[in-house]
């Protein structure tokens, strides 16, 4: 098959990819909260998250303590990774990407569980979204925040 790298053999520079080629999965660990959809939804269980809650202490007495759950381990095992991307689509806060790194060789099948660390370090090569099409309607979620941005810079003046 003209086209197709052997065993053992990778293909360096995106340019050598065709379009919407799955690599690897890159973390945004700041855009996570926790909310375990992508575990839920994984099909091949291949997902580890381990969180903890951050309680912070009501500021006005008879106020509500604060939690908020944090990050502590989120791990993919690629041993079982199936690549069907269901993960990044149902991650509602845009902490999942497609990156088009793929050449990760690993000796040892155990060494193929990629944590949080090596997850982030992918989401430098995340290629931007593509441009809307011409004559599309904005966001809905970006108009809103324009207009409370407005709202808010009228309410300083």
């Amino acid at each position: 098959m003209a086209g197709c790298a052997g065993p053992g053999a990778t293909v360096t520079g995106a340019e050598a990819l065709p379009p919407r080629t799955r690599g690897v999965i890159a973390l945004v660990e700041s855009n996570c909260t926790v909310c375990m959809l992508c575990v839920e939804e994984c099909p091949a269980w291949c997902i580890h998250i381990d969180s903890h809650k951050d309680v912070t202490p009501a500021i006005q007495e008879g106020g509500r303590d604060r939690s908020r759950n944090v990050l502590d381990r989120f791990a993919i095992d690629y041993s079982l990774c199936m690549y069907c991307s269901i993960c990044v689509e149902v991650c509602p806060f845009d902490a999942l990407f497609w990156s088009p790194e793929f050449a990760y060789p690993e000796g040892d099948i155990r060494d193929l569980t990629h944590e949080k660390d090596r997850l982030q370090s992918w989401t430098a090569a995340v290629p931007p979204p593509p441009a809307l099409d011409e004559g599309a309607e904005e966001g809905k979620e970006l108009a809103a925040a324009q207009r409370a941005a407005a709202r808010a810079g009228r309410a300083r003046r």
